[in-house]
């Protein structure tokens, strides 16, 4: 996975949802909204390690590192799970993306 982007995370996504589709709920803009509290437990989650690590153990104990990273790439899943349930495409994200950033870019 040379280039792992958004088209690769959804791909992932899709695979899971089609594994576990007798035992999950399917995806709708309902599940969206628990997926997005989801997402924001995980991103408490990234923000403890933070909190009792500190930035230093982050960047320098792998242990540390490795967990933070484990807990981005949850938040990213549960992101992803949020776009799939609301039919966001990779196409409407990238999009929507520019033009907010090239809002910002002329912003001050």
């Amino acid at each position: 996975m040379e280039d792992f982007g958004f088209l690769e995370m959804q791909k992932i996504q899709r695979q899971l949802q089609e594994k576990y589709k007798d035992k999950w709920e399917h995806l709708s803009p309902r599940l969206g909204r628990d997926q997005l509290l989801w997402l924001l437990i995980e991103l408490g989650e990234v923000a403890d390690i933070i909190k009792k690590d500190g930035d230093s153990k982050i960047m320098e104990d792998q242990g540390v590192r490795k967990h933070f990273i484990e807990e981005m790439a949850d938040v990213m899943m549960y992101f992803n799970d949020v776009m799939l349930c609301y039919g966001i495409s990779v196409e409407e994200l990238k999009s929507v993306y520019l033009e907010k950033h090239q809002r910002n870019m002329k912003r001050w």
